[in-house]
């Protein structure tokens, strides 16, 4: 049967894309292509390879055990860096489907967007962040592109991931440091590609959801605790029109998808009309538009603006989402200094480097890399005296 295998002409995926998107798609011929050159592959557009390289790279496996709000050792049951990445890449996906944007593209730049969080979620950002003031900061965005150009290593060709431009254009894009070396390359191309926008503005209407989500699961809320949140209680309003009382372990789960069908309900509805009002025809135009077309109308902006609000105020600055995030913070930042101190601690992989790329950035590449558990175990093997080394 191998025998009688013929592989696919790869013009007939890339003339697929010509007949299926829309004229401000981003297609596949049109890419600027990967900074060190390969050949087409029979069967597969270079952005499904891009897809393919970014699921099975370390980064993106280590995702499962980073924190998303939560640590991981809060309960089996709430969100990582990984399982939020797969919930808002299906929304990019069915997001670019129905607007007729390359899936592909979209659904590589969704899978990349978070490869570049150290643990400890935010406040481990914050902690390296600090730690690397006057040695070129930190920022989770563009240590993403860092970990696809330089720091991944499973192919003998060349380092990294060999991504295509509009991939690393995206994460670059993203950053809010614009004026950082690393993303001199990407800023005369202007506005971000619609499928790129899309992965963002999924983001965001994800994570106000799952947000929510979680900390009813850890009990750090209540849903009477909502009653007062306009988004919370619109939502409210539509579950018991359809559905009547529920049981509670239906009422969560039907909430949340509520709050986020509505969202993206709302946002290609508003999306659509953007684009035809503002007569947008074509990846030029979008390029040069003064403004990003893809995102929320400005009332259902008012209502995610409230909720996040509320995030703000009675979760994230939970005190024991703080405690989580203050010892996570401090084994960052004593981890860091020990390294420093002593750079031959650090794996010979890593120790080789810092001759080339100084102490600093080296033990900042190892510890963004590192899952909460295994910063934890590291922390325990330098200061605990009877802890295994």
């Amino acid at each position: 049967m191998a025998d009688d295998f013929a592989p696919f002409d790869p013009p007939d995926w890339l003339d697929r894309e010509d007949d299926l998107l829309a004229p401000y798609a981003m297609r596949a011929r049109r890419s600027r292509g990967r900074r060190r050159p390969e050949a087409d592959h029979a069967f597969r557009t270079p952005f499904q390879r891009d897809r393919d390289r970014i699921v099975h790279c370390t980064a993106f496996r280590r995702l499962m055990h980073k924190t998303q709000v939560l640590v991981t050792q809060t309960n089996d049951h709430h969100r990582t860096r990984l399982t939020h990445t797969l919930e808002m890449t299906q929304i990019s996906r069915t997001v670019a489907r129905r607007l007729g944007l390359n899936e592909d593209l979209t659904e590589a730049i969704a899978l990349s967007h978070d490869l570049g969080h150290p643990p400890f979620g935010h406040a481990g950002e914050t902690a390296l962040n600090e730690c690397m003031r006057g040695h070129g900061g930190f920022e989770h965005n563009l240590h993403a592109l860092r970990i696809v150009e330089v720091l991944e290593y499973p192919y003998p060709e060349f380092p990294g991931l060999n991504l295509t431009w509009e991939v690393r254009e995206a994460m670059a894009q993203h950053s809010r440091r614009r004026d950082a070396p690393e993303v001199a390359e990407f800023q005369e191309s202007g506005r971000p590609l619609l499928e790129a926008q899309v992965a963002d503005a999924a983001d965001s209407l994800a994570y106000d959801a799952h947000d929510v989500d979680d900390a009813l699961g850890a009990g750090l809320i209540t849903p009477d605790d909502l009653t007062d949140v306009p988004f919370w209680r619109a939502a409210l309003e539509r579950v018991r029109q359809r559905f009547g009382e529920l049981r509670p372990e239906q009422f969560r789960p039907t909430m949340v998808r509520t709050l986020i069908s509505s969202q993206v309900v709302d946002l290609l509805e508003h999306t659509r009309r953007r684009l035809q009002a503002e007569r947008i025809r074509s990846v030029e135009d979008v390029r040069r538009h003064g403004e990003v077309l893809v995102g929320p109308s400005p009332e259902m902006l008012a209502l995610k603006t409230g909720l996040e609000e509320f995030l703000r105020a009675r979760v994230y600055l939970h005190a024991r989402v703080q405690r989580m995030t203050v010892k996570g913070a401090r084994i960052v930042r004593l981890l860091f200094e020990e390294f420093c101190r002593a750079p031959q601690l650090l794996p010979e992989r890593y120790a080789s480097r810092t001759a080339r790329q100084g102490v600093e950035r080296t033990v900042c590449d190892y510890l963004a890399g590192m899952t909460d558990r295994f910063a934890q175990e590291e922390y325990l093997r330098l200061f605990h005296p009877y802890h295994a080394v």
